[in-house]
């Protein structure tokens, strides 16, 4: 029979003490409680361990060479449970991200910094993922935790961590280029680059309400996958698009930002609600703190 780490732990306490009477104070428990588990104890390995008579207590020869091997087994288990707590905790392990391109670029590479200089026993890994890919790893667990922009679906749980502005994206040297702010029916006119629809259909769903409420639908003469497909199609003149702001630090030549009156966009942190991997609150706590000193202006 292997013994328990409660008799280990009463074992080591009666060595150090060098008496029943004083371990039996220092565990908050009867004396006689203690000796049956030492006597256990010693049926258990088919050995004395202690030597008892008048002038006190004193291990055997057979039980100083068995304390340091209990000391480092209760230190194992010690160990063994504070290691647990570090990962209940969300501490230490491992956590799947995935980004979309325009989250990446100003967000996404500080949180990440921040959480492996903090927490060294955890290991993030990131993924760029088109936006169905991403919703589809969350749901099958490929991935832990994704940084998009809604709207997503029903059956994800996402905190926000930031909203910026939506752009009118314009080729340099455009009429239009030289407004400080523009309406989204200001480009009513315009030819547009957009991404497909089939990418992710409740973007475009959101997208037509827009342009419904703008009071025309746009003329979509070229379609890209990548925004940064998008921003070299309005940079070759080929038609404009809407970004958000920091979407620029993607492309700062050949292409102009300019605000769209009341167009705002959020970033969100996205997770399954049925995936129980504790660092995805460890990261989400990082995640919120800093992005509420983000500077767009910076990443824009």
């Amino acid at each position: 029979m292997t013994p328990e780490l409660r008799q280990l732990r009463y074992f080591v306490a009666v060595a150090d003490e060098t008496s029943f009477t004083r371990a039996a104070a220092g565990l908050h428990i009867a004396q006689q409680s203690l000796s049956q588990q030492i006597t256990v104890l010693e049926r258990t390995l088919g050995a004395r361990l202690f030597d008892r008579d008048p002038r006190g207590t004193r291990l055997t020869a057979v039980g100083a060479l068995f304390l340091p091997e209990a000391r480092a087994v209760l230190t194992r288990a010690d160990e063994a449970v504070a290691t647990l707590g570090r990962a209940v905790r969300g501490e230490i392990g491992t956590a799947r991200l995935a980004f979309l391109t325009t989250t990446a670029n100003y967000l996404l590479p500080p949180i990440v910094r921040a959480v492996r200089e903090r927490f060294p026993g955890l290991a993030v890994t990131t993924t760029e993922a088109p936006i169905a890919e991403l919703v589809d790893g969350l749901r099958d667990g490929r991935f832990d935790l994704a940084f998009t922009r809604p709207p997503l679906v029903d059956d994800l749980t996402s905190r926000t961590l930031l909203t910026e502005e939506v752009c009118a994206v314009l080729p340099t040297g455009h009429p239009l280029a030289g407004r400080a702010a523009l309406k989204l029916a200001d480009l009513a006119a315009e030819p547009w680059v957009l991404t497909p629809r089939t990418s992710w259909e409740p973007w475009h769903r959101t997208y037509d309400a827009d342009f419904i409420a703008a009071g025309f639908t746009p003329d979509v003469v070229q379609r890209a996958t990548t925004v940064q497909g998008l921003l070299g199609l309005v940079a070759a003149g080929v038609g404009v698009t809407r970004l958000t702001r920091s979407s620029h630090s993607l492309r700062r030549t050949g292409v102009t930002f300019i605000p769209l009156d009341g167009d705002l966009a959020r970033t969100e942190l996205v997770w399954s609600p049925g995936n129980d991997n504790p660092a995805i609150r460890t990261i989400t706590d990082v995640a919120v703190e800093l992005a509420a000193t983000t500077d767009l202006t910076q990443a824009g």
